[in-house]
């Protein structure tokens, strides 16, 4: 270690949520015993404990230099109280998640994270150009979806033909826009063949003529 010691460390990261220091402080204790002795995979594993760490890639370039290339994760959104999902689809946890603004919501049991990924994914691309914008998917453990719009109004979509329902909302919507100032608070889409829209915020209490 004293002949071949490591001396300098390259990194190459964005810092947007962890620092060089952490890196840093996280990487010295696998170098004491010198350039040869540093075993790059324990390197990785230490730095990829670190929170917001997605991915590392090490490697030596002699005589004395360790190069570290630090990918960190990028949230895409919320999943349910106190997790973020990851731009590559991966669920994780970190400190001061939940003061994160401007994700949108997304919940779901953890199994159907794929699922609700892509519904919401399509709900995008199906309100595009409709004047509302969809903050929050959520799936019930019933299978049964629900919508929270950016104003604040809830459509229930229920569980069957979600996404035909849907669609029979988006295609009625721009005439009831062109009639009202705004979004309906609550929108129920769990008819056969039409939805409720409604200015009252709390849905009925037991719509039981409704399909699920």
């Amino acid at each position: 270690s004293a002949r071949w010691p490591v001396r300098h460390i390259e990194l190459r990261a964005e810092y947007a949520h962890v620092s060089a220091e952490q890196i840093r402080a996280t990487v010295e204790n696998h170098l004491a015993n010198g350039f040869f002795a540093v075993r790059l995979g324990d390197v990785q594993k230490a730095v990829m404990e670190l929170p917001w760490v997605e991915r590392v890639e090490a490697r030596k370039q002699w005589p004395d230099v360790l190069k570290l290339t630090v990918y960190e994760r990028q949230p895409y959104a919320r999943w349910g109280v106190d997790r973020l999902i990851s731009r590559t689809g991966g669920l994780f946890k970190v400190p001061g998640a939940d003061a994160m603004q401007g994700l949108p919501q997304l919940a779901g049991p953890d199994e159907r994270l794929a699922d609700v990924l892509a519904f919401h994914a399509e709900c995008l691309r199906e309100f595009a150009g409709s004047g509302l914008a969809v903050r929050a998917v959520d799936l019930s453990a019933r299978g049964s979806w629900r919508l929270t719009l950016a104003s604040g109004a809830v459509i229930e979509i229920g569980r069957v033909a979600a996404r035909e329902r849907l669609q029979r909302f988006l295609d009625v919507w721009p005439k009831l826009a062109s009639g009202a100032a705004g979004p309906p608070v609550y929108v129920d889409l769990r008819y056969e063949n039409g939805f409720a829209a409604m200015d009252d915020p709390v849905p009925p209490e037991n719509p039981t003529t409704l399909p699920r």
